[in-house]
């Protein structure tokens, strides 16, 4: 068994390795403008589904250098998914943004619902449940303390010091469920067509409903026979042909 264990590390420790090279080759081709040849090592690390943000952000600024506005726009999105509050990302992500032909609105939201949504996504949701159970565990010493102390001041302190962990702790939660809701619930793709006609119904005779150039982010609902229903930030429905777009 031992035995076993030993060569079961020194498996992971040489495919982390083997991994690290394959990241600092491709980095190495990307700072010397070999930018087709970084990403197909890049994309060799996606292979091994050893992903991260770091992965995803150099992929979209390789294909940002090669003029690729939807692959740059996917995988700065792709990042944002692990990480979204990360500013190199975002930075970047509105340089490609800006890039596209399509400039959709967004419905405005309400100032509480706006704010709300700011804060959750200011986080991930392990972040968020971590942050939830170090103050559960706050709140677990302060009661403890509310309990065991003999002194009313300090037995005031531990008690007003336990409600208001307690109180963080169940914000937190919710913050996270509601983070991990929104994840599972939305589901989204990137417009890879130069140019898509979207259509009022999933067949090619039906009206057009307007027009999506690549890079643009789209919501996707359901599948029909080839066509994918997709809804704009504005507010639009139409469906799409299912290879125009990929999903994230």
């Amino acid at each position: 068994m031992k035995y076993l264990i030993y060569i079961l590390l020194l498996i992971t420790s040489f495919g982390y390795a083997q991994n690290e090279q394959l990241f600092e080759k491709a980095n190495g081709l990307y700072n010397s403008e070999k930018y087709n040849e970084a990403v197909q090592v890049y994309q060799q690390l996606l292979s091994t589904k050893n992903h991260s943000v770091s992965l995803y952000f150099n992929l979209g600024n390789a294909h940002y250098k090669l003029n690729q506005l939807a692959e740059s726009v996917y995988y700065y999105e792709k990042a944002l998914q692990l990480d979204a509050a990360n500013e190199d990302v975002l930075t970047n992500l509105t340089f490609a943004n800006n890039m596209r032909i399509d400039k959709i609105d967004m419905i405005p939201t309400t100032g509480f619902s706006k704010m709300f949504s700011s804060i959750v996504n200011m986080l991930s949701f392990d972040t968020w449940a971590i942050l939830g159970v170090v103050f559960m565990m706050f709140f677990i010493v302060s009661f403890v303390g509310y309990r065991q102390s003999k002194f009313t001041n300090r037995k005031r302190s531990f008690f007003i010091a336990s409600l208001f962990s307690l109180f963080l702790s169940v914000l937190l939660v919710a913050f996270a469920y509601q983070q991990e809701a929104t994840t599972i619930n939305e589901k989204y793709a990137i417009v890879f067509a130069k140019e898509s006609q979207v259509k009022s119904e999933p067949k090619f005779n039906s009206d057009e409903a307007f027009q999506l150039h690549e890079g643009t982010k789209v919501s996707v609902f359901e599948d029909f026979e080839g066509w994918t229903k997709i809804k704009l930030t504005n507010g639009s429905v139409g469906w799409i042909i299912s290879k125009d777009i990929k999903r994230l």
